[in-house]
């Protein structure tokens, strides 16, 4: 019997820790290549740990904020698994939805949909928790149903499951500002809006976001909200810029170490501007948030979630600071590396003039493929192991800014890094303009394709061999990569007469 007024709860693309690396939960967003779809959703997005009630040890970070607001607020509320929603039919009066890509809309997973013509995992999943008994009964029963999260969006292009699974409210922004109103009329039954857009003047204060209650997936920790760089293709620019301070950070870790996550993940859009001034790192802050990290940590962990490549070259250039946190702070005890997401999107410098001027910063835009190699260095003599993107198909986009693009991945290959390719998708101030789609492609982009496939090939089996998945239990994960990995490196010698003869036109 469920006690619970208000159930959070996702697809399990999204509920899981995926064996505790976050680059594995990537899988998800492509369809099951070369093996079945249950072993490929296993392989990204393993079940986590529950206790009887179904709620799950570690869980999206977004959601446990939205789950201590309602909590802070005197709601019976919790984030529950997918798998355990039956159990609250009986007490449930909301059901919350959260989610980064609820119809596979965003990049890499439009991507992997467009190239292959088979639908992404997450797309899928999402749809079969949708499609449960447990929501139908839900829903049968008067459930409300309020969806959120990044992959908000995305439920603008799919207003036929808005209307076939009843969606009550979809809620686009930060909500801690907005959410706890929303809550009280829908208990009481009070007419919802369709949909509501937070905006930057609706945007929390500090004091107004709560601290999580439970912990996140692989530790991960929020220490600042906003970028000041303003690339155009960015939806996160719009937001204002703030800083967690130290002991709000401090007591997310102890929460995350309590449940018995090892190891604290970092977020922000550029972790090495906690606390800047601009564009300028606070050598300072840094130092600080570090050494409370390790202090906290010991021998578990540290990890970032994005970096900004002039962040990278600027802060080890001027400080030497690089070097000095990752020698002296984070690859200590069993840490032998560390993976980070970063944004190349270009090799153009005319092109990331004119779409991302700032993310050179403080260099000038014009100095873009140095700053990128540069930074790559700066990352490969440390131990960290840059996931980057390159966006094709950029609005404006010409042959001699992809051609660009190809010659700066020739640069980059003695880096160890994976570079994923993605298509362009209407976000940030460019939402108004068209996707990029498959009859654009041209053999120029075929060449950066293939570039960065090979480059990420070589290099993840030197990650696997060297430092991913070590020990006993992670062997079936490993086994399973690798073979993924043959997999996909005989699917491109199929196709490689294909692929050269349409380079040769």
């Amino acid at each position: 019997m469920g006690k619970y007024q208000v159930v959070l709860t996702t697809d399990r693309t999204m509920m899981s820790n995926h064996h505790g690396r976050e680059f594995l939960g990537f899988l998800a967003t492509g369809p099951a290549l070369g093996i079945p779809e249950k072993l490929w959703l296993w392989l990204a997005a393993p079940k986590v740990r529950v206790d009887e009630e179904g709620k799950p040890v570690e869980a999206p970070y977004g959601m446990r904020k939205v789950e201590a607001k309602l909590i802070e607020a005197g709601f019976e509320a919790a984030i529950i698994d997918p798998d355990y929603i039956h159990k609250h039919l009986d007490s449930m009066k909301i059901l919350m939805l959260g989610h980064h890509d609820y119809f596979a809309y965003g990049p890499p997973s439009s991507e992997w949909w467009m190239i292959t013509g088979k639908e992404p995992i997450n797309r899928i999943s999402f749809r079969k928790l949708m499609e449960s008994s447990a929501v139908k009964k839900a829903k049968e029963k008067g459930v409300k149903i309020i969806a959120g999260g990044p992959g908000t969006w995305q439920w603008l292009w799919e207003l036929e499951y808005w209307r076939k699974w009843g969606i009550d409210l979809i809620i686009d922004g930060e909500v801690e500002k907005v959410i706890v109103e929303i809550v009280e009329k829908a208990l009481a039954n009070e007419p919802l809006p369709d949909y509501i857009y937070v905006g930057p003047y609706d945007s929390p204060s500090i004091e107004e976001i709560p601290v999580i209650r439970g912990a996140s997936v692989n530790g991960l920790v929020e220490i600042m909200r906003g970028c000041p760089r303003g690339c155009r293709f960015c939806p996160v620019t719009l937001r204002p810029l703030k800083f967690i301070p130290l002991d709000m950070i401090a007591k997310e870790i102890k929460v995350n170490l309590q449940a018995g996550v090892k190891g604290v993940l970092f977020h922000s859009e550029d972790v090495l501007l906690y606390g800047a001034e601009g564009v300028k790192p606070n050598p300072e802050a840094l130092i600080k948030l570090h050494k409370l990290a390790r202090e906290l940590v010991r021998e578990g962990p540290i990890g970032w979630s994005h970096l900004t490549l002039s962040t990278v070259k600027y802060t080890e250039e001027k400080y030497g600071l690089i070097s000095k946190l990752m020698k002296d702070i984070i690859l200590v005890g069993n840490q032998e590396f560390m993976g980070v997401q970063v944004g190349i999107e270009t090799g153009s410098p005319r092109l990331a003039k004119i779409v991302m001027p700032g993310k050179a910063a403080p260099y000038p835009p014009e100095k873009w493929p140095e700053i990128v190699e540069d930074a790559f260095a700066i990352m490969h003599e440390n131990y960290i192991v840059p996931a980057a993107t390159i966006i094709l198909g950029i609005p404006g986009e010409t042959i001699d800014d992809i051609v660009k693009t190809a010659e700066l991945l020739d640069r980059l290959k003695p880096y160890r890094s994976l570079i994923v390719p993605m298509f362009f998708v209407p976000m940030g101030v460019l939402k108004h303009k068209d996707w990029f789609r498959k009859k654009q492609v041209k053999p120029e982009h075929v060449d950066v394709l293939l570039k960065t496939l090979n480059h990420s090939m070589y290099w993840a089996k030197e990650m696997m061999d060297k430092f991913y998945l070590k020990g006993i239990t992670k062997l079936p994960v490993r086994l399973l990569l690798k073979l993924f990995i043959r997999y996909i490196k005989h699917k491109v010698e199929e196709l490689k007469p294909q692929l050269e003869e349409l380079l040769r036109k």
